[in-house]
């Protein structure tokens, strides 16, 4: 539906800020928290509805889906952070707008002007089930500007604990195109400015992290990344698709660990070419940083956690991150309508709780939490607040999962890390091997 303009959610964004005032609804209570950072205006952005995400209808059905990217899954995650028992565990904090030189750390300026021009023509469909409506632009650069004051926030030393809850998600968003419902690679942004980077009149450029400059040319995330000595960073992907995006940006590099734990669906056409399969470990100076765990259909929580110990808690270790960032969907659950994985609350309790232990060993607890996929209206939100239980490492459970129930079958996944862990070691073998040959030619 070439013509679909979508409704604007009724909400109003200031061009300078989030446009709203995020209040806490109870007292925070002394200890653990997590700072959650929001803005309304990131409701604006209308998906559109149809089959599914397809946006289209051959006539034959009463009633439609809305677009699983939906905003009311946004809200359903902001109701149970205010009025479920995690509330006084929870600090709220505005979000706000990148400015569009930040946007060109990661993504080409000519990307970057696409979206421009999708935007001022009133909408367009970049890739299947992902479209720029009115009121989208606002929308996808506050989930970016707000995943990276995010980051600034642990950086700064407020906390070491942050939660950037925004949409757009961003994960399948690549240097150079949209992908899976995301625009701009809010992760991904965040740690690009997070690095060291100096103004240059075209755009930010990358100069390295031991290269010495002037510190006003710097970025502010830059400066604090150079105070809190930010050499390497670690995203972990728990979303059920593969962080293909995130990947693509760092491929060639190794200042970035890519780490994706996904549902195996392969590529899905021209905006999403990579596989996600173990043997996708970086080029030159990147190989083997980054790290694709494509699990069995129905892992559930069980088949996670083992993958999670015998696959991701050894390759952090060895690479030894100075900050955590984990891009965090909600679609590898038991009802989700976009994933086949079978995890339930308590499943995402543990990943939570896993996630912060690798933080306390490796990042003096410096863990930043970005929203990205998680399409059930309804459990997502219980998945969410699992998952921050989890990580607050609360003494007793806060609140019981209403729907989980499925029994799990564990050996296939055990079986598929095994060959993970084969297919990923020779893949790098044979990489370095070939690179070294034609260094040498």
């Amino acid at each position: 539906m070439d013509d679909y303009d979508g409704d604007e959610v009724e909400v109003e964004v200031e061009a300078s800020g989030s446009g709203d005032t995020v209040e806490s609804p109870v007292a925070v209570v002394d200890g653990p928290h997590m700072n959650v950072f929001w803005s309304t205006g990131m409701l604006a952005h209308n998906a559109g509805d149809g089959m599914f995400d397809t946006l289209h209808d051959p006539g034959f059905l009463a009633v439609l889906d809305s677009h699983p990217e939906s905003p009311e899954r946004i809200i359903n995650i902001l109701s149970i952070l205010k009025k479920g028992p995690i509330a006084p565990y929870i600090s709220w904090h505005d979000g706000e707008a990148a400015e569009l030189e930040e946007l060109t750390t990661f993504h080409s300026p000519a990307y970057v002007r696409d979206l421009l021009d999708a935007h001022k023509a009133g909408g367009k469909t970049l890739c299947g089930g992902t479209r720029i409506n009115h009121g989208s632009w606002k929308a996808v650069l506050l989930a970016a500007g707000t995943t990276r004051r995010a980051m600034r926030y642990i950086l700064e030393g407020l906390g070491k604990l942050a939660y950037a809850l925004v949409r757009p998600p961003g994960h399948h968003a690549q240097p150079t195109r949209a992908d899976g419902y995301c625009f701009l690679n809010n992760a991904a942004l965040a740690v690009q400015v997070s690095m060291v980077y100096t103004t240059r009149k075209d755009g930010m450029q990358f100069i390295g992290a031991a290269v010495t400059v002037d510190r006003e040319q710097l970025s502010p995330c830059a400066t604090l990344a150079i105070d809190m000595d930010v050499k390497k960073v670690a995203v972990v992907d728990i979303d059920v698709h593969y962080g293909n995006g995130t990947a693509e940006g760092f491929y060639s590099r190794k200042d970035v660990f890519t780490i994706s734990l996904h549902m195996n669906h392969g590529s899905w056409g021209d905006s999403h070419p990579q596989t996600g399969q173990p043997d996708e470990v970086g080029v030159g100076a990147g190989i083997g940083y980054n790290f694709n765990i494509p699990l069995p259909n129905g892992t559930g929580d069980k088949g996670y956690e083992y993958a999670f110990k015998e696959l991701v808690v050894p390759a952090l270790a060895n690479y030894k991150p100075a900050m955590l960032v984990v891009t965090f969907g909600q679609d590898a659950s038991a009802f989700d309508p976009n994933g086949r994985q079978c995890l339930t609350m308590d499943g995402f309790r543990t990943l939570g709780r896993l996630l912060k232990e690798q933080a306390d060993i490796h990042t003096d607890g410096k863990l930043l939490l970005v929203q990205e996929g998680g399409y059930h209206v309804t459990y997502s939100a219980y998945c969410v607040h699992g998952l921050i239980e989890g990580v607050l490492q609360l003494p007793e459970e806060l609140l019981s999962d209403p729907m989980g129930y499925y029994i799990e079958e564990e050996a296939p996944t055990i079986d598929r890390v095994e060959e993970i862990k084969e297919i990923f070691s020779e893949a790098i073998a044979a990489a370095k091997s070939e690179l070294k040959k034609s260094e040498t030619s």
